[in-house]
Formats: C-alpha cells, structure tokens, sequence
C-alpha cells in the first residue's frame, strides 16, 4: 500500500511540475516570431533578469517579477499584442499572468526563449 502512495505522489509532482498554457497566452517558435517580426510592428519585451543580449527590435526590458512597476511603459491600449521572451521561457510566463491581471488579453511568450532563438540563427541587437 505504501508503494502505491509512493507512486501517486511521485504523479501528483511531476503532473504538477509542467506549464499548463493558460487560455490568454499564446506561445510561437522562434520561426514563428521571426515571421510575424518581418511582417509588422509588434511590441517586444524582454523580461530575464538578469539583463541578457537582446533580440534584435526589442522594444522594452522589464524584469518579469516587476511587470506592475513599469505599467507606464505599456501600451495604455491593452488590446495590444504583447510579445515577450526570456532566456527559456518561464520568466515569459509569469509576466504574461501579471500582464493578463493587469488587463492585457494578447500575450505571446518565444517558446525555448532567446536560447531557442539563438539556435534557430536569427538577430541579436
């Protein structure tokens, strides 16, 4: 019986230990990013701490776990895609959640982050 509950928690934190994408976020490969990066304006956020080389036509950096300090370097529009990257993409996400509770609904977050971006070859500023 032991065993069983040894095996059932062992599911419960590995199940646990997975991002589940939220329903307002939104994540794109690095080919994807570079694609709609050639085909319009978009507002791109940095939010690794520490600061990290970034990708080419970053807009902003804001420390992910500081979103709601820097609410005046948003776009006041908050129909405004956000498109955000970290160095491996948790820090991505957790801006995205401070983002959607401060109201933005399009958020994009660089699956893999700027190493993913890296790797595929694509700018650095």
């Amino acid at each position: 019986m032991k065993k069983y509950a040894y095996l059932l928690a062992f599911s419960i934190l590995i199940g646990g230990c997975k991002f589940q994408q939220p329903e307002y976020l939104q994540m794109l490969s690095p080919a994807e990013l570079n694609q709609i990066m050639q085909n319009q304006d978009i507002f791109l956020v940095d939010v690794h701490t520490p600061q990290q080389q970034h990708i080419k036509g970053t807009d902003l950096f804001i420390p992910y776990d500081e979103v709601e300090k820097y609410q005046d370097k948003l776009p006041q529009d908050k129909s405004t895609p956000i498109y955000l990257y970290c160095e491996g993409g948790p820090m991505g996400n957790a801006a995205a959640r401070a983002l959607h509770d401060l109201g933005y609904q399009k958020l994009f977050n660089l699956d893999g982050g700027s190493k993913a971006w890296r790797q595929a070859g694509f700018a650095f500023e």
